[in-house]
């Protein structure tokens, strides 16, 4: 193992977006038994420096490529199609036009029926987003672009995802 490897290379995985979780779970718990720093324990402060540094760069790379988005920004960097959020806010007119809508869904909702039915819309919208992105990502011919665009939609999707349940603790608290 080196420090340099990519996320994927310490796991011992294909770079791809469709991962079995399972496998990342097996993989990353038997990296974390190896590189522990409690095993490092009789070998000095060199070697539990080194172990504390395994450990932290094992579990960074564990919590990136588990989660759908975060590995689909990784994995859009890596092809060369950098993510920008801070910079890059363009999406095309039909998401923005999507997003307006259910701002407005969203403000003119008084009852928990028409929260749920707009939650059950939006994560709809999320999971063909993911699936674009693995499409993207994965598929021969994929386009690493098209599959930054998404991610940057997913991006917003879970803000509003937020914003939802927001609006639903303060119509409805506990």
């Amino acid at each position: 193992m080196h420090l340099a490897h990519d996320d994927f290379e310490l796991f011992g995985l294909p770079a791809r977006y469709r991962l079995d979780r399972a496998e990342l779970d097996a993989r990353w718990k038997s990296l974390a038994a190896q590189v522990h720093p409690d095993r490092h324990l009789g070998q000095g402060a060199a070697a539990q420096a080194q172990a504390m540094q395994w450990a932290l760069r094992v579990n960074e790379a564990y919590r990136r490529l588990r989660d759908p988005l975060t590995r689909g920004a990784y994995l859009c960097e890596q092809r060369g199609a950098a993510i920008q959020a801070e910079s890059n806010t363009h999406m095309c007119m039909a998401f923005l036009g999507e997003q307006m809508a259910w701002r407005e869904q969203l403000d003119e909702a008084q009852d928990e029926s028409a929260i749920d039915a707009l939650q059950a819309q939006v994560r709809r919208r999320q999971q063909g987003l993911f699936e674009t992105v693995a499409r993207e990502l994965d598929d021969a011919g994929g386009q690493p672009q098209q599959a930054a665009q998404a991610v940057r939609s997913l991006m917003f999707v879970a803000r509003f995802l937020k914003d939802i349940e927001r609006r639903r603790d303060a119509l409805f608290p506990i």
